[in-house]
């Protein structure tokens, strides 16, 4: 772990620089408004350790799978989030030497992360290498009022100097992705222009045709006054520029101010994105810093009103928690439904960027919880309208008849990740779907979704498991063989739990789903049926023999569940064991020496017993939590905020806490040494349900709130606020009592350690 961070709670605050840290520090101060989005790099050229990465929401690139050889059902390609045309780069030369931190010496060096504001702020002192000494204030934030914008203010004082001086200002389309299979640039030029006042380039992605253009303006001022500079405009290949010639003045702060705009096509007319981009730059060059500053500041004050928790006692958890808060919010908004959760957000490009199934398990309870219910839902339409995509995933291996099987890795519905053990027998996810819908359904009571999307989906899942299971005559039950669960330190096994469990879930959740659309609205019903075939007699026979007779592996002696079979045969080992040089093991260790241990990624077994709590006793759940937490290493950053959930629910007081830590604190402390390729943003979504269900002991039953709430003995208190069914409530929870406020909607009955409580 790393613990350079500054505590606080509303900022990120790094103080000294680093080059060796740099890289990690990039991911954690990014910024994004859910368009468009940059890693924290620098202004100003920067020679050292750096992941240089702007990211595009929606567009990608399907970059050819490489693989050592090639079996039927490999996808063609992975689709990779592109690092895209840079609008940031201010570049100073004063005399005839470059502005760059790693060739200088660097003091002062002070760097925030305003979550509050959304903004990041950088200042230093460099002593350049013929012993100018200058200062530099950098202020940067992408609009959340116009996600199609981007401005800095960048002040420059020389300390103990005049000097002539260049300023670049730059627009740079000739980037690569750091994650490339074979150093292939993904973008082709389109135009460039350049002009003084002005720089724009548009480029387009190969094989997918998606344009961006990019351009910049700029004013400059000092002392107020409005400033001209001598300006040269040049171009060269995928880049335009104005260099700006200025005399600097000893004592005297020169201020630029650079505006940017990322314009995609998945929103414009490609014919019209360049006249619409150079309105756009006049536009905001007329308004200036402050009014952008002010229309971005306002949506996050909106924002921080809906979701804001605070914490009084402990400033790490507040400002762990707020930080996977603000990195959620930047990253989606919800304002379009062909737009989902990738993995690191706007802050790298591992994992490609693209969908997984930590947007239905993990995310969907956050968007539920803090915005309105159209946002949710547009999570689900994604996936509906993804149908098609996954019956055809399925044709590729083998399916039929319409059983659709759910992308692990996804841009555009189709499957685009090519590790056979994980896309292909980490099957659980295509469920994720399904009970997501159950989620969103409880949670909004919006059982109509079922009507207008959800049933096709489920009955398209259905007819999946109905195909993937086989009948065991030995047991005598249905099995599901080669499959890999929540865990990936296990691959290929037969009969995982958790698999099996919601495979069976999902069977008798569509047979209900049927029975409610069929009675609700037979119209509509028989709409489906007939697009479908679906042949409701002898595929519900089926499905109901399936879950009345899944196979679910058990141990009578110890009493507990059975991950999967021959879990017992693995020497049984702590993790408390484990040597500190040995961690973690997915650095440390062969792939052969982890698929032989016992150890456990993440939560499997117990991922189920929390999705479906209510199906367990408490002792159930005690010894099965007891059993596996300690063979756990937490090296999903997904891992730590179930055991949250199941230790508060256990009143494993203690245990909630520092698994609460390290699911809000995984990015800010570098936990799992990785932070420098991006944040885990769809994790963050766990620290949320962490408070919310595990210390809040929130649940939806019967349509009805409840909480069981307790408060860590570090803190004085703590609060949420949860927006339910158009009601807004508010939960305080202190150390000897909990108050539980209706701050808008219709007057309600929640229920509160049992007891029922009206509000309003």
């Amino acid at each position: 772990m790393k613990h350079y961070i500054k505590h606080h709670e509303w900022q990120i605050i790094e103080e000294g620089f680093d080059p060796h840290l740099n890289r990690i520090s990039e991911s954690l101060f990014s910024l994004g408004n859910g368009r468009m989005g940059q890693r924290a790099n620098f202004e100003e050229e920067y020679s050292g350790e750096t992941h240089l990465g702007s990211y595009v929401a929606g567009v990608y690139y399907p970059d050819k799978t490489r693989v050592g050889w090639w079996k039927n059902g490999y996808p063609e390609y992975f689709a990779k989030v592109l690092n895209a045309p840079s609008w940031i780069g201010i570049h100073l030369k004063i005399g005839k030497t470059s502005l760059d931190l790693a060739h200088c010496k660097v003091q002062d060096f002070r760097r925030v992360l305003d979550m509050k504001q959304g903004t990041l702020h950088r200042s230093f002192t460099a002593t350049l290498r013929d012993g100018k000494k200058v200062k530099i204030d950098a202020t940067r934030f992408c609009s959340m009022a116009d996600g199609e914008i981007g401005v800095i203010r960048y002040s420059v004082t020389p300390l103990n100097f005049s000097s002539s001086s260049t300023i670049t200002l730059g627009i740079d389309a000739n980037v690569v992705n750091k994650d490339s299979n074979y150093d292939e640039k993904f973008w082709d030029e389109v135009s460039k222009e350049s002009k003084a006042g002005l720089a724009l380039v548009s480029a387009q992605t190969k094989k997918t045709f998606f344009q961006v253009i990019t351009g910049m303006t700029y004013a400059l001022t000092s002392g107020g006054k409005k400033l001209k500079g001598i300006v040269r405009a040049s171009k060269r290949e995928k880049y335009a520029d104005n260099v700006v010639q200025i005399k600097l003045k000893k004592g005297e702060e020169l201020v630029i101010y650079k505006y940017g705009v990322v314009l995609s096509s998945e929103n414009h007319p490609k014919a019209k994105m360049t006249q619409v981009a150079r309105k756009k730059l006049k536009d905001i060059l007329a308004k200036g810093f402050d009014k952008l500053f002010a229309d971005h500041t306002d949506v996050w004050a909106h924002k921080w009103e809906e979701c804001d928790i605070t914490i009084d006692g402990d400033v790490a958890a507040q400002q762990g928690i707020r930080f996977n808060i603000f990195q959620l919010m930047q990253t989606y908004t919800g304002a379009d439904e062909r737009l989902n959760i990738g993995p690191k957000g706007f802050t790298g490009e591992k994992y490609g960027g693209s969908t997984y199934w930590d947007t239905e398990a993990y995310c969907l309870p956050f968007y539920l919880g803090t915005s309105d219910p159209k946002v949710a839902r547009n999570l689900l339409v994604y996936r509906y309208k993804h149908l098609g995509k996954a019956i055809e995933n399925g044709k590729k291996l083998g399916f039929k008849d319409g059983a659709a099987f759910y992308p692990f890795v996804t841009m555009n519905g189709e499957e685009c990740h090519n590790e056979w053990e994980i896309t292909f027998e980490e099957i659980h996810r295509t469920s994720a779907m399904a009970y997501a819908m159950r989620d969103y359904i409880e949670y909004t009571g919006d059982r109509d979704y079922l009507t207008g999307f959800g049933l096709e989906v489920l009955i398209g899942i259905s007819r999946f498991w109905n195909q993937r299971v086989n009948w065991s005559e030995e047991k005598g039950k249905y099995v599901i063989l080669g499959v890999t669960g929540p865990n990936e330190y296990e691959n290929n096994v037969n009969n995982n739990w958790y698999t099996n469990y919601l495979g069976s879930w999902t069977l008798r959740f569509t047979m209900e789903a049927v029975d409610f659309v069929k009675k609700s609205n037979p119209k509509r019903y028989a709409a489906i049926t007939a697009k479908i075939n679906f042949q409701e007699k002898a595929e519900m026979d089926k499905w109901k023999h399936i879950s009345e007779n899944m196979y679910f592996p058990y141990d009578p002696k110890r009493n507990v569940i059975l991950q999967q079979d021959g879990f017992l045969d693995k020497e049984l080992i702590p993790v408390k064991n484990l040597k500190p040089e040995d961690r973690p093991l997915n650095q440390k260790w062969s792939w052969d020496r982890i698929l032989r241990s016992c150890f456990i990624k993440q939560a499997d077994v117990l991922q189920g017993i929390f999705l479906f709590e209510d199906d367990f006793d408490l002792e159930t759940v005690r010894r099965n939590f007891d059993f596996y937490e300690p063979m756990t290493v937490h090296e999903s950053s997904l891992s730590p905020c179930v055991h949250v959930i199941l230790a508060s629910k256990l009143g494993y007081k203690e245990q909630a806490y520092n698994f609460y830590l390290r699911t809000a604190r995984l990015d800010l402390d570098d936990y799992n040494n990785d932070t420098e390729d991006g944040c885990h943003i769809t994790s963050m979504a766990g620290t949320w349900m962490s408070l919310v269900k595990g210390f809040g002991g929130m649940r939806v039953k019967e349509g009805k709130l409840h909480f069981t709430p307790y408060i860590p003995d570090q803190w004085k208190s703590y609060s949420f606020r949860l927006e339910f069914r158009g009601r807004v409530v508010k939960v305080k929870v202190s150390k000897d009592k909990t108050d539980v406020v209706l701050e808008s909607g219709q007057p309600m009955e929640v229920m509160v350690g049992g007891k029922v409580v009206g509000l309003g």
